[in-house]
């Protein structure tokens, strides 16, 4: 374990730019209809970060990718339902979650313009939101910048508790090759069951209450 361990530090040291690019992938998926309810990518991004008080990752990159990500994903989910409008809320993949839908456009419904701020710190209706923003015709003028406040709010959320975790065990005297694994692991397996947890109340079909004998 300790040579691979080693081996994945290494990697991740010589090869940043392939650490940033997931970052920004966990990100935009994290914005996606579907993938953002399934790929836990905040758990991802927030894993990542644990490493840059090492030095293996910068943290302006981290921050950037993470940004860059998740409003490009924000951006072409909303247009999406901008130029298809609700037909496309009733077609695949989107019919196969009724609950997610009709939950995301209650809480736009709700909220109104503000819903798609709060909606980026709500898992799993973040990944939702900004389509049906765009599906229910919400103006761009409105959206981008909303969404876009949103995000740089959101960036640091993810990245910052990593970055404070990894800071902590590096304080402790531990290096990297030895706190990184059950670290980073740790983080994952963590924001992993937690996902798996809210994922599965929010998708479960409501249970009939009983009748009153």
């Amino acid at each position: 374990m300790q040579t691979y361990l080693s081996e994945l530090i290494e990697f991740v040291s010589m090869h940043a730019f392939s650490a940033y690019s997931a970052i920004f992938v966990a990100a935009l998926f994290e914005a996606i209809p579907i993938f953002g309810s399934i790929i836990p990518g905040s758990t991802v991004i927030l894993a990542l970060s644990a490493l840059v008080p090492s030095g293996n990752l910068k943290l302006a990159p981290v921050l950037a990718a993470a940004f860059l990500g998740a409003v490009i994903g924000d951006g072409l989910a909303y247009l999406v339902g901008y130029n298809s409008k609700t037909k496309v809320l009733h077609t695949w993949p989107m019919s196969k979650y009724p609950n997610l839908v009709a939950e995301s456009t209650n809480f736009f419904h709700r909220f109104g313009t503000p819903a798609v701020f709060f909606a980026r710190f709500v898992p799993p209706v973040r990944a939702f939101v900004p389509i049906v923003a765009g599906a229910l015709s919400m103006p761009p003028i409105k959206f981008f910048p909303t969404m876009t406040v949103a995000v740089a709010l959101w960036a640091p959320a993810m990245v910052l508790p990593g970055v404070l975790a990894g800071s902590a065990v590096e304080q402790w005297g531990m290096r990297v090759k030895h706190y990184g694994w059950p670290l980073v692991g740790g983080i994952i397996v963590i924001g992993a069951l937690a996902w798996a947890i809210i994922h599965w109340r929010k998708v479960k079909p409501a249970t009939p209450k009983a009748a009153i004998k």
